[in-house]
């Protein structure tokens, strides 16, 4: 629990840093899709009242596992700039895990082409009935009409006290291309450290339906650190917007 409240102080000094930048006029907000895998809580700089549900899933084209993993989210910018989510991740039949998220937007700069924030995600395991933290920086920029990244670096399994396996290092870096006004082209690659981390790289491609819904599909490879073999994987995310 001291880890959750040290956390919560940070999202307090986050917010009072979120305060400071609405009051210095940086509003201008670039569009920069959001990842397929490493899924945000509403864009950088989302509005009060933005709602989205959606849902993930994936599985190994060929290996071991030939399990199914998905996880319907709920979205909601409560204020400018803040949202928060909550999630269900399934393994099959099976529901894992309850995931509770904190997202901030810290403001933009660059004349409104790139912007930060900050992303906490709390998870509680029903199988072990353990809770862990995991805390993410977040960093955009969209370079042209057509080119934009979105950064990501942070700790999973947050633990002050250094324990074995946990304070693993996560790195999500996304590039995508506008192809047209309804179709991004991008690559995804995820990394987390520690025995249970793995690399993950996902090219994807994310398709509006209309005004309120996409879809991103995505096949590419993932590595788990406690294999020696790599394995294709498919990826699918299909997102409303309200």
């Amino acid at each position: 629990m001291n880890v959750l409240w040290l956390i919560l102080m940070c999202f307090a000094g986050l917010l009072m840093a979120w305060a400071e930048a609405r009051a210095s006029g940086q509003d201008r907000y670039p569009n920069i899709p959001e990842p397929m895998v490493f899924d945000m809580m509403r864009l950088l700089g989302a509005h009060k009242g933005e709602f989205e549900t959606n849902a993930f899933g994936s599985t190994p084209l060929s290996g071991p596992d030939h399990g199914v993993s998905w996880a319907p989210e709920m979205e909601y910018a409560f204020m400018d700039g803040m949202a928060v989510e909550f999630e269900f991740p399934f393994e099959n039949e099976w529901l894992a895990e309850y995931k509770l998220g904190l997202q901030a937007t810290l403001g933009s700069f660059n004349g409104g082409r790139s912007a930060h924030g900050v992303q906490y995600m709390g998870i509680y395991d029903r199988t072990g009935h353990t809770w862990r933290n995991t805390l993410v920086y977040l960093l955009g920029h969209r370079f042209n009409g057509q080119w934009s990244t979105m950064n990501m670096l942070g700790m999973a399994d947050i633990s002050l006290a250094r324990a074995d396996q946990r304070n693993g290092l996560i790195l999500n870096h996304s590039t995508f291309y506008n192809l047209t006004e309804q179709t991004v082209l991008g690559i995804e690659i995820n990394y987390q450290d520690g025995y249970q981390g793995h690399l993950l790289v996902m090219p994807q491609i994310h398709q509006e339906l209309g005004q309120q819904i996409n879809l991103q599909l995505g096949i590419g490879a993932n590595k788990n650190h406690h294999e020696s073999s790599t394995y294709p994987e498919v990826g699918l995310r299909l997102v409303r917007q309200f």
